[in-house]
């Protein structure tokens, strides 16, 4: 099967490809391949678990299946189906009352990295999700879709019931608060 990527798809085309799969399961096959990794990276950077991320990601693609004459075009298929995801990430925590098990993220194999590079990865990671634990949720959650998702500023508004504007500007505080945050962290560890 080729590899799809989301840059592969003109504008409309998985919109087309979504509307498409009702009758034909290769087109959603399709959409599978090119937006399984924004979905995994998207609910494992959530759940800090790869297991719950790999079930919450085929909980996803299986709901998004179930209910694709749900989806009406009128929005990016994406931001759609990160929707959906968002939705299952929230069951999860809901279900499990924990935000991140931060032992796991600290274990995530890194490919070949040197000693060096993979204390201070875990380091900086284990900082990082501190830190989005600790901003406001909404500028936490526009950071998980713009930056961790890589959805557009247009898609997470769809997703997060929010004017583009809104989460850009959530995005670039929240940013501004971990920028804070993970300095004064390191300014502790200093003295």
């Amino acid at each position: 099967m080729p590899n799809f990527s989301v840059e592969s798809y003109a504008p409309g085309k998985s919109e087309n490809l979504a509307r498409s799969a009702l009758m034909d399961s290769e087109a959603f096959a399709e959409l599978y391949q090119c937006y399984l990794p924004q979905v995994y990276r998207y609910l494992l950077a959530r759940s800090g678990d790869e297991a719950a991320a790999q079930d919450l990601t085929a909980q996803t693609f299986m709901d998004a299946l179930e209910g694709l004459a749900s989806y009406r075009g009128r929005g990016s298929f994406l931001a759609w189906l990160m929707g959906i995801a968002r939705h299952k990430a929230a069951l999860y925590f809901r279900s499990k009352r924990l935000v991140a098990n931060l032992e796991e993220v600290e274990n995530l194999p890194d490919p070949a990295p040197s000693p060096e590079r993979t204390v201070s990865a875990r380091l900086n990671r284990t900082a990082l999700l501190n830190s989005l634990n600790q901003i406001s949720p909404d500028r936490a959650e526009a950071i998980y879709l713009c930056v961790i998702a890589e959805l557009t500023s247009n898609e997470a508004a769809e997703v997060m019931g929010k004017s583009p504007a809104a989460v850009k500007m959530l995005t670039f505080r929240g940013l501004r608060d971990l920028r804070k945050l993970i300095s004064l962290s390191s300014l502790e560890e200093i003295s």
